[in-house]
């Protein structure tokens, strides 16, 4: 059994934790309205008015008039983020971080020490009530992604076991977009099969979804029986470190999405930093509305942490990308082909704007660390090197 830890609206809890008078009432965290930012995290109050991550901000506000816009303050919502690591790693070392706010952990190894993963996913949620002030949803399952739908099953401050005997129980009476690599062409397919929940695709011919939808169809059949093989990989043993979102609603606005990938950028380049990896080859990733996934990587000719020179190969890349108008589902950017370097001061004999670059990336963290991200910015468009 592996669990699932996913923190409920954590940008906007933590805010929430540092200001209680905030709580309860419509919030958002993100850019500024008349800066055409967007909506990094919304709580569940401001959810209520239809307002979600990746949203225009000034969107958002004419959704609420009342709504609060805060300013992101990444250095916080990382520290806060490594102090749930830590809460991870006294109960497994393998402990599989897919963002600051959620992560994979793996703790059969270590039963005898501290009880079977139910257990252990209890201690760890309250433990993160009472060390962090924060609510976590958990969920403990058979493979990974029957854990992270259990986690998202019941929240907010959900907790979600699937025992190997109710794994169908659970599974069958979803809608069947709720199964990984569901999108809106393929759910039109599907449903053109008379297809529509989990257990249609459970009892449905194999070989004419194969046949129908490629590869995929396969995929679909397997996770349908709630078959996924995928171990948890320690952060430190994995080839790459990436972030991607999902957007609530497809994004076809150019800017609104470099906005997005400046914020993923930050959030991989922090894990970088963190892991003390530099890393040679950054790879886009992009799907649209029509689930179709491309990705576009860029080796660089050496290796690297720095937030501003991944950037600008980020925003290359999505330049030549994207297309104008259409929409996007999902964003994710990743670094890899790694090599550890030791971050604790510049080197000197690196070039002077590779040493710039660390010096800016090293400021502005103790900077946001000491006042907040709201103190310093860096802009969504990185000028490129003239």
């Amino acid at each position: 059994m592996l669990i699932h830890v996913d923190m409920d609206a954590f940008y906007a809890s933590i805010e929430e934790r540092e200001n209680p008078a905030l709580r309860g009432r419509p919030l958002v965290v993100g850019g500024r309205p008349e800066q055409r930012g967007v909506v990094s995290a919304a709580n569940y109050a401001a959810r209520a008015y239809g307002i979600h991550s990746a949203m225009p901000m000034a969107r958002a506000v004419r959704l609420c008039r009342d709504l609060i816009v805060l300013p992101v303050r990444m250095s916080m919502y990382a520290s806060v983020s490594r102090q749930l690591r830590d809460i991870f790693h006294r109960y497994t070392p393998l402990v599989e971080p897919l963002s600051l706010d959620e992560a994979f952990l793996d703790t059969r190894a270590s039963t005898r020490l501290h009880g079977p993963p139910a257990q252990v996913a209890r201690a760890i949620r309250e433990t993160i009530g009472n060390e962090l002030g924060l609510i976590a949803s958990v969920g403990v399952a058979p493979n990974k992604f029957l854990a992270k739908l259990a986690s998202d099953h019941d929240k907010p401050d959900g907790f979600t076991v699937i025992e190997p005997h109710d794994v169908q129980d659970f599974l069958d009476p979803m809608p069947v977009q709720r199964l990984w690599g569901v999108g809106a062409a393929t759910l039109t397919r599907l449903n053109a099969m008379d297809i529509h929940t989990v257990r249609d695709v459970r009892l449905s011919d194999a070989s004419r979804l194969q046949q129908v939808m490629g590869s995929g169809g396969s995929h679909l059949y397997r996770l349908a029986h709630g078959e996924d093989d995928r171990p948890v990989r320690p952060e430190h043993e994995s080839k790459s470190i990436s972030h991607e979102t999902t957007f609530a609603e497809d994004v076809d606005d150019r800017e609104i999405l470099e906005s997005v990938l400046m914020g993923l950028t930050e959030s991989v380049c922090q894990r970088l930093r963190e892991a003390g990896l530099e890393g040679r080859t950054i790879t886009l990733k992009l799907r649209d509305a029509a689930f179709r996934t491309t990705t576009a990587s860029r080796s660089l000719p050496a290796r690297t942490c720095a937030t501003g020179t991944i950037w600008r190969v980020a925003r290359t890349l999505l330049a030549e990308r994207y297309r104008t108008g259409s929409a996007v589902r999902l964003l994710g950017i990743g670094v890899s082909r790694f090599d550890a370097v030791y971050l604790e001061q510049v080197d000197l004999f690196q070039a002077p704007a590779t040493q710039k670059e660390a010096r800016v990336d090293e400021l502005t963290d103790r900077i946001r660390s000491r006042f907040g991200r709201g103190a310093i910015g860096r802009g969504t468009r990185l000028r490129p090197d003239r």
